[in-house]
């Protein structure tokens, strides 16, 4: 007999549950806790309504109906593609730029903007068209940070809105068309070319005027140097005409000197004790007196002028061997006492007549010898 076997539905087993619900728990943890980093913020939504801006660290959120987006809090960087634009002296130019960007309120960069780096490129682009064309292209190559400024100006008011903030605006370059650029370049080598042209001729004339100086001053040199010379060469020919002056002044007394010293000699000679001396002569002999003994000649309570000598004159006239000639002198002198002692003897024995005839031959010869020493004066 057949019997029929039921079917029987098992239900699963406890382990299959156990780990359905273990996934189930780490999903629900995962989807409620959220890491935001210190530079981010995040918004949060709950069935698609903004409730909060989760700050940095461990969050927790309601699972699965929850969605949050992130927002980067710190200073961004937005290239702003090459533009090109008329200026306003129709001329055309492309420059691009590069803006730095900050969010500084999250919640209104997520509501009141859909994307806001597209936003503000594509506004950065518009403005920087925009100011170039209301410029000269002079204005354009030169002020860089007038461009700038406005650019960062006209951006302020817009992103102020979007809880943006534009730090800083740079237009990196700014270039004209081929066509104005070859124009540039000829003018930048045709202003070169002036300018070199003005500074040669500045330099020649420079070197002109130094030339003219230089000559001036040798000129003025050699004036000077002539001038020096002559006075130079007069001043010789004044000192030279002293020298022989006093040269022949000095001759002059040696030759009186010696026609005196040959006097003296003679006067030395003779029997006759009366001399007759030249006035020249004494003072003479007063300066040989002072230059040997340091003290003029004295007569009657009255001193004789005599003059020194100098080094030239002592050495032409021999002052120095004077002391020999005074010793002649004297000797002569002694000898002449000697044969008046000897006439005295004479004399006194009663030889009369050779006295007298000793005497009278003496005075004779005297008188010879002034009668030759006169004409001498």
């Amino acid at each position: 007999m057949y019997h029929p076997i039921p079917l029987q539905i098992g239900t699963p087993s406890l382990g299959i549950v156990g780990l359905l619900a273990l996934v189930l728990a780490a999903v629900t943890v995962w989807q409620m806790v959220r890491f935001v980093d210190a530079y981010d913020r995040q918004v949060l939504t709950v069935f698609g309504e903004y409730r909060t801006l989760l700050e940095p660290g461990i969050n927790f959120i309601p699972p699965f109906v929850s969605r949050t987006y992130t927002f980067d809090m710190r200073t961004q960087t937005m290239d702003v593609p090459r533009q090109e634009a008329i200026t306003r002296d129709n001329s055309p130019v492309t420059a691009d730029a590069v803006v730095y960007l900050r969010v500084m309120d999250a919640k209104r960069a997520f509501l009141e903007v859909e994307d806001y780096k597209t936003a503000v490129s594509n506004l950065a682009q518009t403005t920087l068209r925009a100011v170039l064309g209301d410029m000269d292209l002079d204005d354009t190559l030169n002020k860089r940070q007038e461009i700038n400024a406005r650019i960062r100006k006209e951006l302020d008011e817009p992103t102020d809105e979007w809880g943006i903030r534009v730090e800083s605006v740079e237009v990196r370059e700014v270039n004209p068309s081929q066509e104005v650029q070859a124009a540039m370049e000829q003018q930048t080598g045709a202003e070169r070319r002036r300018r070199a042209t003005i500074l040669e001729a500045q330099g020649e004339r420079r070197s002109a005027v130094e030339k003219a100086e230089g000559d001036k001053q040798s000129n003025i040199i050699r004036a000077q140097g002539e001038k020096q010379s002559q006075i130079l060469e007069a001043q010789g020919d004044a000192i030279s005409t002293v020298l022989r002056a006093r040269s022949a002044e000095s001759m002059g007394e040696r030759a009186i000197i010696d026609k005196g010293m040959d006097t003296l000699e003679g006067i030395g000679q003779g029997a006759s004790t009366t001399f007759v001396i030249p006035q020249e002569l004494t003072s003479l002999v007063g300066r040989y007196g002072k230059q040997l003994t340091g003290s003029d000649v004295a007569g009657d309570g009255q001193q004789l002028d005599s003059l020194s000598f100098d080094a030239e004159t002592r050495e032409l006239i021999g002052l120095d061997d004077i002391k020999e000639i005074l010793g002649e002198i004297d000797k002569a002198a002694q000898m002449d006492v000697e044969d008046l002692e000897q006439q005295a003897r004479a004399v006194k024995d009663g030889d009369l007549n050779g006295a007298s005839t000793t005497e009278v031959d003496r005075g004779a010869d005297a008188r010879d010898r002034e009668m030759e020493t006169e004409p001498d004066e």
